[in-house]
C-alpha cells in the first residue's frame, strides 16, 4: 500500500495527469478544441457541479451520508463527480495548470493559515477559530 500521498508526488499525480491527457486526446479526435475555452470549460464544469448538488438538494444530512448505499443513486452521484474532474481537468489542460501541484500548494498554505488547534487538559480542542 501507498501511504503517499497523491498530490506529494505518488502514483496518482501520474494517474491524473494520464486522465488529463486522454481527456484531451478524446476531445482533439473529435474536433471539439474551438470549444473547449476557458469560459465555456468553467461554465460547463459549473453546470455539472450543479447537477451533482441536485442529487442532494432535498436530502436530510443522514440520507446524504448514505446516498452511495442506494445503487440507483450511487451511479449518479459517480457520473457527476466523473463530470466535475473531467471538466476541471481540461480547464486545468488549456490554461496550463497542474491540478496536482495546485492542490497541494493550496492545502499547504492551509496547514498554515489553519494550524491544528491547542488541545486543553481534557485532550478537548481549544475553542480557537479561524480568522
Amino acid at each position: 500500500m501507498n501511504d503517499q500521498h497523491p498530490a506529494e508526488g505518488g502514483s496518482g499525480e501520474g494517474e491524473l495527469r494520464a486522465l488529463q491527457r486522454r481527456l484531451a486526446d478524446f476531445a482533439a479526435a473529435r474536433h471539439w478544441q474551438p470549444y473547449h475555452t476557458p469560459k465555456n470549460l468553467v461554465a460547463a464544469l459549473s453546470v455539472e457541479a450543479s447537477e451533482l448538488v441536485e442529487i442532494f438538494q432535498w436530502l436530510t444530512p443522514e440520507e446524504s451520508v448514505q446516498v452511495m448505499d442506494r445503487p440507483g443513486t450511487a451511479a449518479r452521484v459517480e457520473d457527476e463527480v466523473a463530470d466535475v474532474l473531467a471538466y476541471l481537468l481540461q480547464f486545468c489542460e488549456v490554461l496550463g495548470i497542474d491540478a496536482a501541484a495546485a492542490l497541494a500548494a493550496k492545502i499547504e498554505r492551509n496547514e498554515k493559515r489553519f494550524p491544528v488547534p491547542d488541545r486543553d487538559a481534557a485532550g478537548s480542542p481549544g475553542r480557537h477559530s479561524p480568522e
